[in-house]
């Protein structure tokens, strides 16, 4: 029986080793990329999850298509490029690039060949609900006069149908582009054409028909374009045609020495847009001529090609997910504001002076971070304000304090993170924006990433200056804010005021700091302290004291990092990981990792923050734990190459929240849990038939945080439960 809950059951016996295994060797570690698939699998097999409503299991089979396509663009293209050139440096697990592409193609092929069962389940499950997709064969005449009009109207002015021929090369098709190519004759002489028809991104995938008695009903793009390539193509018939998408290698470039960021952020997106080719996917049954002439001409290998039984491009189902049908949906969830901020009338620096304060979203409203920043903008009593800028959105509120508080005189300092994967165009465009109100835009260092989130605002009170700092484990996004679960800890502490200087002055001015009070950063020292109460816990166990570390983040391959965990495991640490996505760590294999449990959680949010606590010579939870949250998860990149932040929490009722509160119901969390193993396998408590599995994401919906209780106070905070699924 798989054991889910981490909380209360003890750690499972621990598994023997492969015969062979070598613990100092690369056995020690599953690969990186292995790992990133069996998370993508665990989202689509979410779809496959009769307990989630029918529209958000479609939802995830779109989530599990796009993840699919960034980890082409970006992860296999590395590896493609590393491959060509020769490269034979073993990954952590010891496999060359061309082993782990050799493995990533086997197992991504079946993944997608899986999605499509998935995605013609799900069909058939839509349409008993009246939701119907149709093909061409399905239309009415009165429908047919209905897309006539849609296509003229709306399809017909944007599209450009192309020749390929010696007079028309073959066009540039863009990453994730997708295209008909057809196999034409003329009907006056039988000539024959090949054609190519590139399908705009702007119109949508799925065409609305008229509802019939009730029923929603939905044309794919495609089937429509075939139904009126008359018009398209008049005196020629369609002798064959298959559709086919692209994706492109879509990692940036940018010059050590560039003079000029901005401008070489500019020029190096043009050059991703044109990456090579990486991925082909095309339709079963391409007529042979057509399908040699795409590969010949994009160019791609047999191995870069996927053939297709089924709808191509998988990402476009969001579309589908329709807000007017809210009996397919979860239900409505309004986030809470925090009792403390009602009981000061909305005032977040009142609120924050009465003591340190922790969110967590999007159980709490993401609208407290926005109305901090807005409240300083019109503070007259404010004089300053400093904010990274990691990912936010389009028409970003965050944005829009800030150049209101540089437009009243305040003086603003923006650090806007250029190199934030696939959202460089939209940062620049915000740079620009800052610094036309009067914000001072700085872009932090070359050669690392800032993925620090962190806000500072100075406030005259009295005769002195009080900074109130905000520190976060997610993006300063108000839209990925409502989905992604993250801690906001805002605080007046003048110890961590200081550091976010400190900070802020090492991100503009290039000062590293001399010594830091209660934050640690990398990539200077927040490796060294994570080992340093690694250590400590090791040491707890060998004077025979309580020795626990409980952790949540997102990924965990820092080989170092690894390493100590399994050196503290042997000590006699019970070790209890949530990790959503990658992690490199095998767990429970007897004399290795036999007191490490892992799982990863996937459900209705994102699970996104990441904390880690340390018993510190106690059982958890407790009071006299270690807790800190930060920005960074445990991966070469985060430790080492870019600006992160770990904040230690020492507030009574902020760490009691995060200990008992967050981290115990993550450790509870049954429902949406999958345990991983030291053979490489996840595997899903089902429970007894009419069992309730305790649901985390349930819990912190239906329950108030410790720390944002204002006059109610935190006895009514509940223990670990909730209403029945």
């Amino acid at each position: 029986m798989t054991i889910a809950d981490f909380l209360t059951e003890p750690l499972p016996k621990p598994m023997d080793p492969p015969e062979g295994m070598d613990f100092h060797g690369p056995d020690r570690f599953f690969n990186r990329e292995l790992s990133w698939l069996a998370f993508n699998w665990r989202v689509v097999e979410e779809a496959e999850n009769p307990r989630v409503p029918l529209l958000e299991r479609l939802r995830f089979l779109s989530i599990s298509a796009t993840n699919l396509d960034e980890f082409y663009t970006v992860r296999v293209a590395g590896l493609r490029e590393l491959a060509h050139a020769g490269n034979t440096t073993p990954a952590a697990d010891g496999r060359t690039p061309a082993e782990q592409l050799r493995l990533i193609n086997r197992d991504a092929r079946a993944l997608l060949a899986h999605q499509q069962v998935v995605y013609r389940q799900l069909c058939r499950e839509m349409a008993a609900s009246g939701i119907h997709i149709l093909a061409n064969d399905d239309l009415s005449q009165a429908d047919t006069k209905f897309l006539k009009d849609v296509f003229l109207s709306k399809v017909f002015p944007v599209l450009s149908p192309l020749a390929i021929d010696p007079a028309h090369p073959f066009p540039f098709i863009p990453n994730t582009g997708y295209s008909l190519a057809l196999q034409l004759e003329r009907t006056s002489d039988k000539r024959t054409l090949r054609a190519l028809l590139p399908i705009p991104h702007q119109i949508d995938r799925f065409i609305a028909l008229p509802a019939d008695e009730g029923q929603s009903r939905f044309l794919p793009l495609e089937e429509m374009l075939l139904l009126h390539l008359g018009t398209l193509y008049p005196g020629y018939t369609v002798k064959g045609h298959c559709n086919f998408r692209v994706l492109r290698d879509s990692d940036l470039e940018v010059e050590d020495e560039a003079e000029d960021l901005v401008r070489e952020f500019e020029v190096a997106l043009k050059r991703r847009r044109r990456g090579e080719v990486v991925r082909l996917t095309i339709s079963t049954g391409a007529p042979a001529g057509l399908k040699k002439i795409i590969m010949s001409e994009l160019p791609v290998t047999e191995e870069e090609v996927v053939e297709m039984e089924g709808i191509i491009g998988l990402a476009d189902l969001s579309e589908l997910v329709l807000p007017e049908r809210p009996d397919l949906l979860w239900p409505a969830f309004t986030p809470r504001v925090p009792e403390r901020v009602q009981d000061h009338e909305g005032d977040m620096f009142a609120a924050i002076r009465q003591k340190d304060m922790l969110l967590h979203h999007p159980y709490e409203t993401f609208d407290m971070v926005v109305r901090f920043l807005a409240q300083a903008a019109n503070d007259r009593d404010v004089v300053a304000i400093k904010q990274t800028l990691y990912r936010t959105s389009y028409d970003s509120p965050i944005v829009d304090a800030l150049c209101e508080a540089a437009e009243q005189g305040k003086s603003v300092t923006a650090l806007v993170e250029l190199k934030a994967r696939f959202d460089e165009a939209a940062n620049i465009r915000q740079s620009r924006k800052l610094e036309r109100a009067g914000v001072h835009v700085v872009y932090g260092f070359l050669n690392l990433k800032t993925h620090a989130k962190i806000s500072t605002v100075v406030r005259r009170e009295g005769d002195k200056m009080v900074t109130y700092s905000h520190f976060g484990t997610g993006n300063y996004h108000h839209i990925t804010a409502r989905i992604y679960t993250d801690l906001s800890l805002f605080t007046c502490d003048p110890a961590l005021g200081r550091d976010g200087t400190r900070l802020f002055n090492y991100l503009s001015g290039y000062a590293q700091p001399g010594s830091l009070e209660n934050l640690s950063i990398s990539p200077l020292d927040l490796k060294s302290t994570l080992l340093k109460r690694i250590a400590e816990e090791a040491a707890h166990a060998a004077d025979g004291k309580p020795a626990v570390i409980w952790a949540k983040m997102n990924a965990l391959v820092e080989i170092d990092v690894i390493d100590a965990l399994y050196a503290a495991s042997q000590a006699g640490v019970e070790i209890s990981l949530v990790i959503r996505g990658i992690c490199g760590l095998r767990p429970g294999i007897k004399g290795l990792s036999d007191n490490i449990r892992v799982k990863s959680i996937v459900g209705r949010f994102l699970e996104h923050s990441r904390i880690v606590c340390f018993g510190n010579g106690h059982d958890l939870p407790s009071k006299k734990a270690r807790v800190y949250i930060s920005s960074a998860d445990w991966m070469g990149r985060n430790l080492n190459r870019r600006v992160e932040t770990l904040v230690e929490c020492t507030n009574n009722t902020v760490k009691a929240q995060i200990v008992s509160q967050i981290m115990a119901a993550n450790m509870a969390d049954e429902a949406q849990s999958w345990v991983l193993y030291g053979d490489g396998t996840f595997t899903r408590p089902e429970g007894d038939e009419g069992a309730r599995l305790f649901n985390c994401h349930r819990f912190f919906m239906e329950n108030p945080s410790l720390s944002g209780r204002g006059t109610a106070g935190a006895s009514d905070v509940p223990e670990l439960t909730h209403s029945d699924d």
